[in-house]
């Protein structure tokens, strides 16, 4: 489907037609609006205040499967033995500051490890701490590689290293946008054009995709 295609039958109507979908995005949470990436100065790229991640891509930077959580969570136990705010730290430092795992994920993921009986609760200074058991120790070595693997994307060669050329690629991607954004209020967009700037668009995104194959 071309992207034109969208702007004429946007899902349960809510953008009915290319003019609402001009309105659209510029609302509060649109792309063009003042909570967006390419909204008014000082809300985004060229702004106040550098973009985020968030402001990309509306969701927070990379963070550990559902399921690899525990993995690194026993590494971390595997040292010595924590309290879940240790935990915490120990992942975010091992990461280099860019996943800072979140109390609701951690403590949770502590019970699950006592229940498994990867881990026990010993008291420590006055204070109960989570100590890895034999069997949490077994678990662990099983899984050491995705635990490895995990933290090597944060290494010197992650995105955030080349966050200023990644902020290169996203004002280009920007400037695409806004000259969406510029035609369509001069009345530029007819099926015609929107027919011809998908299909330069879909040529781009298949060379870019062939880029990350190449890569991976």
């Amino acid at each position: 489907m071309h992207p034109h295609s969208h702007f004429r039958h946007h899902h349960h109507g809510a953008v009915a037609n290319l003019s609402d979908y001009w309105t659209h995005s510029q609302g509060r949470r649109g792309p063009f609006g003042p909570r967006g990436p390419f909204g008014p100065t000082g809300s985004g790229p060229g702004g106040g205040r550098p973009p985020s991640w968030g402001d990309w891509f509306g969701s927070p930077p990379p963070r550990a499967e559902r399921g690899g959580v525990r993995y690194l969570v026993l590494a971390a136990l595997s040292e010595r033995p924590r309290h879940g705010y240790e935990v915490i730290q120990v992942i975010e430092e091992r990461s280099g500051g860019s996943y800072r795992p979140s109390p609701g994920v951690i403590y949770p993921t502590l019970q699950m490890l006592e229940e498994l009986g990867h881990a026990r609760v010993v008291e420590q200074d006055n204070r109960k701490v989570y100590e890895l058991t034999d069997a949490g120790r077994a678990d662990l070595q099983e899984h050491s590689e995705e635990v490895s693997d995990f933290y090597e994307r944060f290494a010197d060669d992650s995105w955030e290293s080349y966050v200023e050329n990644f902020g290169d690629i996203m004002k280009r991607v920007g400037r695409l946008f806004k000259t969406l954004k510029r035609a369509g209020r001069h009345g530029s967009l007819s099926p015609k054009i929107l027919k011809r700037v998908g299909e330069v668009i879909d040529k781009a995104a298949s060379e870019i995709e062939a880029i990350f194959d190449e890569e991976r």
